[in-house]
């Protein structure tokens, strides 16, 4: 596994300013030796001529290694085919210029994964995607130990979240409180944890990671939603029960604390059960006068 290394590097400016001003010298001691050339006998001036070529092609080839640095972006060095450090302080620099210079961007990306299908924990098919947002963290390890770590990246995430969906169920149970669909927060984090884990290798840090999309699979959605709509009412129902036994122990509290009126056990039983058909039922109930006695 490579580790990424500072490189070396020199201020641009600087070596641009050298270059310019050796090669003006390089070409004014070319035209000068040039001219001597027909009024000199000795190979002298051929040699000088040689020699400010030579000065001028070096400069031109110097210039090759002057580069622009960005913020939040790196250039990892290659010089004969060894590693040889990376650059990320923004600005204008030289290196040698046969050293070979690939720019990585250390940006914070998105991915945003295709809907996959998959059974969640109980076996249910289910439909998720998910977002992913990452950045490149070691430019050493994402250039040379994986082929194109974007698609790595994209690869090992979808195959991640396929393999998180089956350890939790869609919907929270007595049994599982942690769902896909309720433990937002939870998932969220536990689903970064298990991608993070497989592309550590590309040298890739992850952000966050959200589900985006989760629905059950259309064959067996119609029924899930019947379900969920049936677990909606048993709980409604049983809240409404629970009230409606509340407010008539306390009205036959009160009507024994305060002596308004004796009620033996059957007229407290009728009481009870019309209290509670009135509380309990669906329908609007419609008040009947008893002009006779109860019995």
């Amino acid at each position: 596994m490579t580790s990424e290394t500072i490189g070396s590097k020199r201020a641009g400016w600087g070596m641009l300013i050298l270059l310019v001003l050796l090669m003006a010298v390089a070409i004014y001691g070319f035209v000068t030796q040039v001219t001597q050339i027909e009024h000199t006998d000795g190979p002298g001036p051929i040699i000088n001529v040689f020699l400010c070529v030579l000065l001028i092609v070096s400069c031109i080839v110097s210039l090759s290694g002057l580069f622009i640095v960005e913020p939040n972006q790196a250039v990892v060095l290659i010089l004969f085919g060894r590693y040889r450090g990376t650059v990320k302080d923004p600005g204008f620099w030289w290196v040698n210029p046969f050293t070979s210079k690939r720019k990585i961007s250390l940006r914070v990306r998105n991915f945003d994964s295709q809907q996959l299908k998959v059974n969640d924990k109980k076996g249910n098919p289910i439909e998720i995607s998910a977002v992913v947002v990452w950045r490149v963290r070691d430019t050493a390890q994402a250039t040379f130990d994986v082929e194109d770590y974007a698609e790595y990246v994209h690869v090992q995430a979808e195959s991640a979240i396929r393999r998180f969906a089956t350890e939790y169920p869609y919907d929270e149970t007595d049994g599982e409180p942690v769902s896909l669909r309720s433990s937002i927060d939870e998932v969220s984090h536990a689903l970064g944890a298990a991608i993070q884990e497989r592309v550590r290798a590309a040298g890739v840090s992850i952000d966050e990671a959200r589900i985006k999309h989760l629905a059950y699979a259309p064959e067996i959605a119609h029924a899930m939603l019947q379900r969920q709509q049936a677990e909606a009412i048993i709980a409604a129902r049983q809240k409404i029960v629970d009230g409606a036994v509340g407010m008539v122990e306390m009205a036959l509290h009160k009507l024994n604390e305060h002596q308004v009126v004796t009620l033996d056990e059957e007229c407290k039983a009728a009481m009870v059960s019309n209290l509670l058909v009135v509380l309990c039922g669906d329908q609007r109930t419609q008040p009947i006068i008893n002009a006779g006695t109860l019995y």
